[in-house]
């Protein structure tokens, strides 16, 4: 499997503190009719720490009976103990899942000898295709370009990774110790261009809950070589992208996807729903899209 394209990191709808099954198809619906190449299902976006194990299986079972036909599914099912992450993995494989989303574990911070040992164990539990997603900025360490190529190198179905560092100069580290087959997405919808500019091949993306039809349009555009195109959707939708990080993930998508009526705006503590400074940052630039 390769990984090219928009993959769109899917928000977890919740209504009376459950998981909003009908709302969930609407928006996996979307997705679809926007020509998206994949979805994510439990990742960051999706809350993921705090969703219990049912909860987790349960999104990801729904995502692959909806769409799994039609789109790619990737399912986040990464942690902080290997052992949990070789069971989600596993059993989001048994539910029909077309890969696995691995981020780096985080708080107990292990070594770079470490993130070998923990993602090949994974690796070797399961024949899902992996992509592997170093986030610093929430994890406190990030996968190291030897790491990664280590690991490309050492177990066939680690095949991609998704980069939210925040540096350009990561993707040029990547590319330079991956080989080429092995791919690289942006994990922040603000640097897709600048990271498709020196050789990742896509996103996975906040933004397209909301503008999917833009984020496919970008990248399709950034992966033809069409620059031009693609830089014009940048600075269109680059204020919506910076907008969407006023709160932590997902508090500003999901009030935005409110406000289209989508789902509701409810997140599970310890994140609290948008703040009224921010709300008055964030409307203006969803009015101006016409969101």
């Amino acid at each position: 499997m390769t990984f090219s394209g928009t993959y769109t990191a899917l928000a977890t709808p919740f209504r009376e503190g459950a998981f909003d099954t009908a709302a969930f198809d609407r928006l996996l619906a979307q997705q679809v009719e926007a020509g998206v190449d994949g979805v994510v299902a439990v990742g960051t976006t999706g809350e993921s720490p705090t969703l219990n194990t049912e909860e987790h299986l349960a999104v990801i079972k729904r995502a692959v009976d909806v769409v799994g036909k039609d789109v790619t599914v990737i399912a986040g099912t990464g942690a902080n103990a290997t052992s949990e992450a070789v069971h989600l993995t596993q059993q989001a494989e048994a539910l029909g899942a077309h890969a696995s989303l691995q981020v780096a574990p985080y708080y107990n911070k292990p070594s770079q000898a470490g993130l070998v040992a923990h993602f090949s164990a994974i690796a070797q539990a399961t024949q899902l295709p992996i992509m592997l997603y170093s986030i610093p900025g929430r994890c406190g360490i990030e996968i190291g370009a030897g790491t990664t190529a280590e690991l490309a190198r050492t177990c066939p179905n680690i095949v991609s990774i998704k980069e939210a560092g925040g540096s350009a100069e990561r993707v040029s580290l990547l590319r330079q110790a991956v080989p080429e087959s092995f791919q690289i997405l942006s994990g922040d919808d603000s640097l897709t261009l600048p990271f498709m500019s020196l050789g990742a091949r896509g996103v996975v993306s906040v933004a397209s809950n909301l503008v999917p039809q833009a984020v496919v349009e970008m990248v399709r555009a950034a992966n033809g070589n069409d620059f031009t195109v693609a830089e014009a959707m940048h600075r269109k939708y680059y204020p919506l992208f910076k907008g969407l990080f006023l709160e932590p993930n997902p508090v500003c998508v999901k009030y935005a996807l409110a406000r289209q009526g989508w789902m509701t705006d409810d997140v599970r503590l310890p994140l609290t729903p948008i703040s009224d400074p921010v709300r008055e940052q964030l409307d203006p630039i969803l009015e101006g899209l016409g969101l």
